[in-house]
């Protein structure tokens, strides 16, 4: 089982940007997809980004598209979200979750894909002016 801790999260303007670490912990890291989900309060948990394990394929909710960023970093085991042109409604916490997935060049962008895998304890993520 891998172990993950976000880290980056933090209180921005709207406009702003962060980005967020997810380090991984474990072995295997390239046999994992990885996703980046989120969760305001009273909301459901929701997808926002992932990245296959080939590192070919990545899948964005379609209010991230040109804003957000994932990528994937074998040497360091990290997992990035780099996310510009924050807004408000970006707010939330945000996991970051692994899996293994048998397709190499597909990840889900469904919490419940992840159900058996790994998750992390949550970063928070504030856009306010």
């Amino acid at each position: 089982q891998l172990q993950l801790v976000e880290s980056g999260g933090g209180l921005v303007q709207p406009g702003g940007s962060l980005r967020l670490s997810c380090a991984v912990s474990g072995f295997h890291f390239d046999a994992y997809s990885f996703g980046w989900f989120r969760q305001a309060p009273g909301s459901e948990r929701e997808g926002v980004s992932c990245i296959s394990k080939s590192n070919r394929s990545t899948f964005y909710l379609d209010s991230v598209k040109g804003r957000f960023a994932i990528s994937r970093d074998t040497d360091k085991a990290t997992v990035y979200l780099q996310m510009n042109s924050l807004q408000p409604e970006d707010t939330g916490v945000y996991y970051c979750a692994a899996k293994v997935i048998l397709d190499a060049e597909y990840c889900p962008l469904i919490s419940g894909a992840y159900s058996g895998g790994s998750w992390g304890q949550g970063t928070q993520v504030t856009v306010s002016s």
